[in-house]
């Protein structure tokens, strides 16, 4: 069984974990993981992204958003 934290979401084979680190600015900013497979054969990727968002609610919604994105892209380059 696979232990996937509260604040991830499966996506297929992939776990795709967003994360928001607020600025000195008040604003905040967005990062995602995303974890495939197991074990020692297992890889994450994180992208961080230079947008501001002005709260941390809209910035975790982009990083889901890319990390939707993202895996659907790695999906497709598997055929």
């Amino acid at each position: 069984m696979t232990f996937i934290p509260e604040h991830s979401i499966s996506m297929g084979r992939y776990v795709v974990s967003p994360t928001t680190h607020p600025t000195d600015t008040g604003g905040f900013r967005a990062s995602v993981s995303i974890k495939s497979g197991q074990g020692a054969s297992s890889h994450h990727r994180v992208f961080r992204f230079d947008g501001l968002f002005p709260t941390r609610e809209a910035a975790r919604l982009f990083a889901v958003t890319q990390g939707w994105l993202k895996t659907g892209a790695m999906q497709a380059a598997a055929c």
